[in-house]
Order: C-alpha cells, then sequence, then structure tokens
C-alpha cells in the first residue's frame, strides 16, 4: 500500500487563493467562502463557462411534506453519486459504496484479529456544520467577484442539511465495523459560520432538538444575495442569466420562502460533545473586532453585496503569509463602500458572541438535550474562559477537546503556552488509559503563531510541536480534527490523525470512529463515513424540509469551483487503522 504523503509536502490551500496563487496554508477561513470553511486543496475552477443549458424552470411547492425515517445506511453501502457526469449541472442517486481500507503503517495486521477483537469506545464525529445566517451584514458574499468560491449556492440550506444529519446519526444504532452501540457524538469546530447569537442558538437547537427558524432580518422575507438582483449570485427565483445558471443552475419558484420556513429537530439522541473553531470566535472566521465596528455593523441596517474590482484587495491580503487580521482590512472596506449598500432590517440576535457566551449558551440547561450537561463545558471553564477539557469516551478511554484558535484574529490555528502544558500533564495523568484528542485545526494548519491579545507575554505553540508531544505519551491513540474540509488520513508514528470533510461543502459527510483492541498487541481504528438522512435524488418541486436537504447535498456538489478533492483517496475514506496496543 502507497503510503499517504506528509504534511510538509502536501500543504491544504484555501478556495480563497487568488487567481496568481496567494499564499495560503487552510481551508477553514471564512472570508473566502462567504464566511464558510475551505475545502482542502485548491481546486482550479477553470475558465467561466459561456453558455451552458440551464436546467429547465420548476415550480416550487412550500407544501410541507412527511420526512421518511432515515436508514443506518454508511457509505460502506452506497454513496450520492452525479447520475450523467457530463452535465453542467449533475444530478444525484445512490452510487456504489466505497469499501474499507486497511492500512498498516504503524502495526502489522494479525489474521486472527477479528475473533479477540474487544471494542473500547465508539462515537460519531461532526464537523464544519457551518450554520450560516446567510443574510448577516458582516458577511462577504462579494469577494466572489475575484474567485468562485466566494459564496456558495448551497449556503442557505445549513439547516435542514444539519438536522438530515442528525437524522442519519440517531438511525445508526451500531458501528459498521464491531458492531458496538455507538454512544456518543462530538463535534470538532466551526459549529457556526460567522460567530453570530442567532448561528449559535441554531446549532445548539439543532443538536439537542427543538424548532429552528433560519431566518433573522425581516421575519416574513429573505433579505440577502439571492434576491439581491446581482449576477454574481444564483437567483433561484428569476429569469436573471445570473453566474450560477450559467453553470446550470435551476429556477426555483417559492425557494426563498422555503429556506426561512421553520425546520423541525429531532436532535441526537447520543450524549455529544462540543469543540470550538475559528468560526465560533471570529467574524468571518479570521477578522478580531477590537474597534466594535464590525459587532455594531452586524446588528445594524446595511448590508454590501457588490465592490469594485480591486477594492477588496487589502481585505485578500489577509491570506498572503505572515498576514494577522485585526478586523481593520474589512472595517476600512465597510466604511469606504457605505453608499454603495442596500437597507436591510436590523436585527440584535445577529450580534458576535464572546467565549463566555460560548459557554454559558452551552451549560444552558435549556440546552442538555441527550446531554451531558454543557456537553463537555463545565462551571469551570465558565469560571477561568478556557474552552477544552476532558471526558469519559468508555472503560478507560478518554477524550481530550482542545482548543486551537487565535482570538487575536487568523484562520489558521495554534495552542498557548498554559494550554499545551495542560495537555501535556492530563496526557500523563492519564498514562494508563487510551487516549483520543479531538480540535478544530489539524496539524498542517497550525502555523498561527502571533499572540493572543488576551495573553500577550504567551507564546503559541503549532501543530508540529502538538504532534511531537502527542508522540510523547504513548498512550495517544488518535487526533481527530477538521477544518480543511476533506477526508486526510496521516500516520504520526505513534498515533492516528484522521481529518474529516466538511458538512456544508462538497462531499458533506461525518465519520464513525470505532477504537477496538485486538488482543494480540495490537488496535484498530476504524473509521466509516456517513452522509445525510436526505435522499440522493433531488426534486426541484419538493421544497419540503427533507427535499431542502436533499437539494443541499446537490447544490455543494455542483457549487462552481467545488473541490474535487475534498473526498480524499480510499485511504482517507472508511479505514481501518493499525497501531500497537
Amino acid at each position: 500500500m502507497s503510503r499517504i504523503r506528509s504534511a510538509a509536502t502536501s500543504v491544504d490551500r484555501r478556495h480563497f487563493l487568488t487567481a496568481a496563487g496567494a499564499v495560503g496554508a487552510s481551508a477553514g477561513i471564512g472570508l473566502a467562502l462567504g464566511l464558510g470553511g475551505g475545502s482542502g486543496a485548491a481546486n482550479a475552477a477553470g475558465p467561466e463557462p459561456a453558455a451552458r443549458p440551464a436546467v429547465p424552470p420548476q415550480r416550487g411547492t412550500a407544501a410541507p411534506v412527511a420526512a421518511p425515517a432515515a436508514s443506518a445506511r454508511t457509505t460502506l453501502d452506497s454513496v450520492a453519486t452525479p447520475v450523467h457526469t457530463g452535465a453542467s449541472f449533475q444530478r444525484l442517486a445512490e452510487g456504489p459504496g466505497w469499501g474499507r481500507v486497511v492500512r498498516h503503517e504503524l502495526a502489522a495486521a494479525g489474521a486472527s484479529r477479528a475473533a479477540r477483537r474487544t471494542t473500547l469506545t465508539s462515537f460519531v464525529q461532526l464537523t464544519d456544520l457551518h450554520l450560516v445566517d446567510v443574510q448577516h451584514p458582516v458577511r462577504t458574499e462579494y469577494l466572489r467577484g475575484s474567485q468562485l468560491t466566494g459564496w456558495r449556492p448551497q449556503e442557505a440550506l445549513s439547516v435542514p442539511g444539519a438536522v438530515a444529519l442528525v437524522e442519519r446519526i440517531n438511525a445508526i444504532r451500531n458501528g459498521p465495523a464491531t458492531g458496538a452501540p455507538v454512544s456518543f457524538a462530538v463535534t470538532t469546530g466551526d459549529n457556526t459560520d460567522n460567530n453570530s447569537r442567532d448561528e449559535l442558538d441554531w446549532f445548539l437547537t439543532v443538536m439537542s432538538g427543538g424548532r429552528v427558524t433560519p431566518n433573522t432580518g425581516d421575519p416574513h422575507r429573505y433579505e440577502g444575495p439571492q434576491n439581491c438582483g446581482e449576477e454574481l449570485y444564483w437567483q433561484p427565483e428569476t429569469a436573471l442569466r445570473d453566474l450560477d445558471k450559467r453553470y446550470g443552475f435551476p429556477r426555483i419558484d417559492g425557494y426563498l420562502d422555503a429556506v426561512i420556513r421553520p425546520v423541525t429537530s429531532p436532535g441526537l439522541r447520543l450524549p455529544w460533545y462540543s469543540t470550538v473553531g475559528n468560526h465560533d470566535a471570529l467574524a468571518s472566521g479570521a477578522m478580531a473586532d477590537r474597534s466594535g465596528y464590525l459587532a455594531e455593523f452586524a446588528v445594524g441596517d446595511r448590508k454590501l453585496y457588490t465592490v469594485p474590482s480591486g477594492e477588496a484587495d487589502p481585505l485578500r491580503g489577509i491570506l498572503t503569509a505572515g498576514s494577522h487580521p485585526a478586523g481593520d482590512e474589512l472595517v476600512s472596506l465597510l466604511r469606504r463602500d457605505r453608499r454603495r449598500m442596500r437597507t436591510v432590517t436590523p436585527d440584535e440576535r445577529r450580534a458576535p458572541f464572546t467565549p463566555h457566551d460560548y459557554l454559558a449558551a452551552h451549560l444552558d440547561p435549556a440546552r442538555t438535550g441527550a446531554g451531558p450537561h454543557g456537553h463537555g463545558y463545565t462551571a469551570d471553564n465558565l469560571a477561568a474562559g478556557t474552552l477544552y477539557y476532558t471526558f469519559p469516551m468508555g472503560e478507560n478511554v478518554v477524550g481530550v477537546s482542545v482548543d486551537t484558535t487565535d482570538r487575536g484574529g487568523h484562520f489558521l490555528g495554534s495552542v498557548g503556552t498554559g494550554q499545551l502544558a495542560w495537555l501535556d500533564r492530563t496526557l500523563a495523568a492519564h498514562r494508563d488509559a487510551h487516549v483520543v484528542v479531538f480540535s478544530h485545526h489539524n496539524s498542517w494548519t497550525m502555523t498561527n503563531t502571533h499572540p493572543d491579545p488576551a495573553k500577550p507575554g504567551e507564546a503559541r505553540h503549532t501543530g508540529d510541536e502538538m504532534v511531537a508531544l502527542l508522540k510523547r505519551h504513548r498512550n495517544v491513540r488518535a487526533w481527530v480534527n477538521g477544518h480543511s474540509h476533506r477526508n486526510r488520513i496521516l500516520p504520526h508514528g505513534t498515533f492516528w490523525e484522521v481529518s474529516t470533510a466538511s458538512h456544508v461543502d462538497r462531499p458533506q459527510l461525518a465519520r464513525i470512529v470505532e477504537l477496538a483492541d485486538n488482543g494480540d498487541g495490537t488496535l484498530s481504528l476504524f473509521t466509516t463515513l456517513i452522509e445525510s438522512g436526505a435522499p440522493a435524488r433531488t426534486d426541484f418541486g419538493d421544497l419540503s424540509q427533507t427535499g431542502l436537504a436533499a437539494l443541499y447535498r446537490e447544490f455543494a456538489h455542483n457549487a462552481p469551483g467545488a473541490s474535487t478533492t475534498a473526498y480524499g483517496s480510499a485511504e482517507d475514506r472508511n479505514t481501518e487503522l493499525l497501531l500497537r496496543s
């Protein structure tokens, strides 16, 4: 079996890279994707097609349809697959599943291991949900003028899409590799998209159960890029030949009323734990609002949809090597282009939330759902202002959730000296247990060492330093993370790093992880990808909650410039990862 390339030779890049190729490192920057994350390695979109035929206009219906129960299928069984790969807009249907690949870079595979196997833990990882308030004034959709992936046509469907994923997880009772019950779920950050209170409320409701109305501003009408009349964005209810219709996106009457209708989530029936990401901490996932202007603008009555060519260059400059955004670039643009803005309905719910607010919201008893109270965070976290903790994953298995965001600003991550020392002590204290570490950023996107303004004297540490620390503690079995919006699994000598694709971008996946003792001196870490419970085949006339979730996947698949590498190779998907016990 071929070895996976090292992180040093295969650095993920941001969709937001300029045509000339700016020096960037990661996905997960909000500014590049209309405040969403990125999708792994940069994928050139190529020249804009001149006259691709659009899908014929379809009439939509707002009539709710009873949602079918989600099945327990995984990507071992089937994967949503294009029916006609040569079409300008690819319709999806159920296709063949992906097989399981055995990887033995860290240990040999014993012939009788399955007969001796004992399951240690089994859980689901969700990452990069990016629940999006698409009408938020601070969003930067206008950057699409210079990069196709600066805005996603599917963004307005993030809430029904996330609910469909919850439904799928609820249907999967047992791990597909070991048959042991799946006992909990973990998010690995970018739960929200733009550090907005309304998005945080939506995330906690989707996860713990309840009713979400994915709308802010005017309670009766969508006010955002998709009815602004600009060709830059998909205008689903008009005949305007916008950019996305040239890529085959359809006209769907009634769509904008449908996307702001209430959505009901059953909530996870499993206990779930939360990890913070850069989009949960910073405006646009990258901007530290030191002046307070962005917070004021967020709740105001102005929104910018277009900027002249070149006007946003200083803002794009935050993605160059060594750049450290303080929010000044975005503030400057908004102050300068106020005359081009349009009036929208103001809404206080769009205000940003602080780390204290984030913790308090998780600790609200009304958000407990299937538990645990706080979803990993405790009153001690609230008092200390820390967003890292440990939790039990099973008998003699410990989970460690780490905060890799830098509130000084940047989409890239790191950890402070205090947290790194805490992690070292924690791993040592659990030397006789198996440990799984969770974070948002992965090893190759932890390169931002600028100091946290709240702790100016504290050094920040990189992903390479994290890897070195984890390798010193032989009880660490895996480091599970997200951020780059792609599937990737790396061996690190004594443990595996498992990075999973997002649920906002193609291919919209989560991952089941099972850890088992083979009784022969080795462990097996099984990874199995899952899609949401929405049907693979869509109907443009079905604007029910389930129909919208299906469209979410298909629109993400067809988003102009969407990554074709985010799936990863077979070695990054459904696997058995061997390691020494």
